[in-house]
């Protein structure tokens, strides 16, 4: 069965960087497209990035410039980079590849000094 297993969060300052990684298993995600997500308390889960099977990258407004994106097909691994790190970034960060409903565990980021 599909999995996919989310890692890479945790606490960092306001300005901070940190890179989160999904690890898929059960599938060869790299024909997928794939996006990170994010959930902040109170709010709903909002999409936060998306790769396609072929490398094209799409952002929502508030992190464009500051987050990127990837893939590494070998590995079966998504990653995204998080630069400028704000606290209105703080949220459970979750991946999904598109056409299958799974979920991760979710991996928490917050930024706060």
């Amino acid at each position: 069965q599909v999995q996919l297993v989310e890692s890479g969060g945790g606490l960092v300052q306001p300005g901070g960087s940190l890179r989160l990684s999904c690890a898929a298993s059960g599938v060869i995600s790299s024909i997928y497209t794939m996006g990170w997500y994010r959930q902040a308390p109170g709010k709903q889960r909002e999409l936060v990035a998306h790769i396609t099977s072929g490398g094209s990258t799409n952002y929502a407004g508030s992190v464009k410039g500051r987050f990127t994106i990837s893939r590494d097909n070998a590995k079966n691994t998504m990653y995204l980079q998080m630069n400028s790190l704000k606290p209105e970034d703080t949220a459970v960060y979750y991946c999904k590849i598109w056409g299958y409903a799974v979920w991760g565990q979710g991996t928490q980021v917050t930024v706060s000094s």
